[in-house]
């Protein structure tokens, strides 16, 4: 039955197809001729299948392993540079009619603090977010049709893009709501969204359904279908990602390449992002009473075979996971971070601490922006605040396009580098202003361009004089 041109999601993620995948990554983790021919592969840049990907995510050989870190290394210099892209979550609403067993929103559960954002509540939030220094959002809700309706998401992204306080603009709001209809996808195109967002949680379906007991995101195959309908609703921008602990990682990991083979198939544009969470402890959930957990050796793996498999598109990892670990999986293939995070609605305006029952996770690296962006430039990293592409309409096919060639470094290191300063001007404490003024002057000499580098030159002088928003 696998097809991964076919719009059917028992198609395009053929449970036999993943079964056998898994059965020939073990046959063959020690083969180190056809290993190493995969590694050749891999060295164009191209990308690799889920078959010859699972093949390097069960190698245990370490000679062989170290070679794969070091091609998902480059890779990653070689499509991204140092560069990180900095966003922050905004949980409008935890209201949610479904029953998902292993997140606190679930509609069982009674004790939970329950809080929908108004959108005076929205701007304060907004207001103190662009405080911090953000320009990237990913707005969160529940699913829930009479609390969260489409009308209500809508009107929120209005407001959100309304704000704009002292030198601060969010200038991209992604969105991570629950699957939904090829109108309300146009309708989320129009209002002016960056990426649409929606996690599989596994792609084991016999598990998705046990997972989610009631509500509608029961149903396994409108819920994998969903980007194809975001797709066809005209959003070309949409991320992918598991929740790794709820099922086997090597059946996950085979499942979301697939996803992303069949968006390149179908669309001729794959994911423009893909998350990698774990499962965290939450208000009535226990991570450890999910028996598939992986542990940081294997989450790196799992980062690093990504990267080479996929290797355009962004990485996202949040603060579910601990500075340490955010540090191991940067230089393998992550393009983008979450900092000073709340997981709680209203978490980012209340003076006093909100009840952490409506917290969806435990966060575990509770650092603010400012750490975070400091602690990056310390290990020479770039904080990137830019929205360019976005802005500048190089999504979907034209951003894939001028990334696989290589075309779009021309681009980013010039605007990563502006608007680093924006936030150095306005936000960064003395410490973190000083070691990034060393840092851009350093990163101005790699530009190749001089006339590019002449004209950043310029602007970071008039940023520095007041003027904000320069990008290429």
């Amino acid at each position: 039955m696998y097809n991964p041109k076919s719009l059917k999601a028992e198609e395009f993620i053929d449970h036999q197809e993943i079964l056998d995948t898994l059965a020939y990554s073990e046959a063959h983790k020690n083969d180190q001729e056809l290993i190493l021919q995969i590694l050749e592969k891999a060295k164009e840049r191209k990308g690799l299948s889920h078959k010859e990907a699972s093949v390097l995510l069960m190698c245990d050989n370490d000679e062989l392993n170290s070679q794969i870190f070091a091609l998902a290394k480059q890779i990653k210099k070689d499509f991204y540079g140092n560069r990180i892209v900095m966003f922050a979550p905004l949980y409008l609403s935890n209201y949610c009619v479904n029953g998902c067993i292993y997140c606190p929103y679930h509609a069982q559960n009674k004790h939970i603090a329950r809080k929908k954002l108004t959108q005076e509540e929205i701007r304060r939030e907004v207001t103190a977010l662009q405080d911090m220094g953000h320009k990237r959002l990913a707005i969160e809700a529940g699913e829930d049709p009479v609390n969260n309706p489409i009308d209500y998401i809508l009107e929120c992204i209005d407001t959100i893009y309304s704000v704009h306080h002292k030198n601060g603009d969010i200038r991209r709001v992604n969105v991570n709501i629950a699957a939904t209809t090829v109108e309300n996808y146009t309708r989320l195109k129009d209002a002016g969204i960056g990426t649409y967002i929606l996690f599989q949680e596994t792609y084991h379906k016999e598990s998705y359904e046990k997972l989610h007991p009631t509500g509608p995101k029961h149903n396994y195959a409108y819920h994998t279908e969903a980007m194809d309908r975001a797709m066809e609703g005209g959003i070309d921008d949409v991320g992918l990602g598991v929740l790794f602990g709820l099922e086997l990682y090597r059946y996950e990991f085979a499942g979301l390449l697939m996803h992303a083979e069949h968006l390149e198939a179908v669309h001729g544009v794959g994911p423009h992002t893909i998350s990698v969470p774990r499962i965290r402890h939450a208000d009535d959930i226990d991570a450890s009473s999910f028996d598939n957990g992986i542990d940081d050796k294997t989450f790196c793996k799992i980062v690093a075979c990504i990267r080479i498999a996929v290797p355009y598109t962004g990485m996202i990892v949040s603060t579910r996971e601990s500075q340490a670990c955010r540090e191991k999986v940067l230089q393998l293939g992550i393009s983008q971070i979450s900092g000073g995070s709340k997981t709680s609605v209203g978490g980012y305006y209340e003076k006093e601490p909100v009840d952490s029952k409506s917290e969806q996770f435990d966060v575990n690296d509770n650092r603010t922006l400012d750490e975070v962006v400091k602690w990056l430039m310390e290990m020479d990293y770039i904080p990137s605040f830019c929205t360019a592409c976005y802005r500048e309409g190089r999504t979907g096919d034209r951003f894939m396009s001028l990334c696989k060639s290589g075309e779009i470094q021309n681009c980013c290191l010039p605007n990563a580098l502006l608007t680093l300063k924006e936030y150095l001007e306005d936000y960064a404490s003395p410490e973190t202003a000083y070691i990034g003024k060393k840092l851009i002057k350093k990163e101005l000499g790699n530009i190749p361009n001089s006339n590019v580098r002449e004209i950043v030159t310029r602007h970071l002088m008039e940023i520095q004089s007041g003027k904000r928003d320069f990008r290429f």
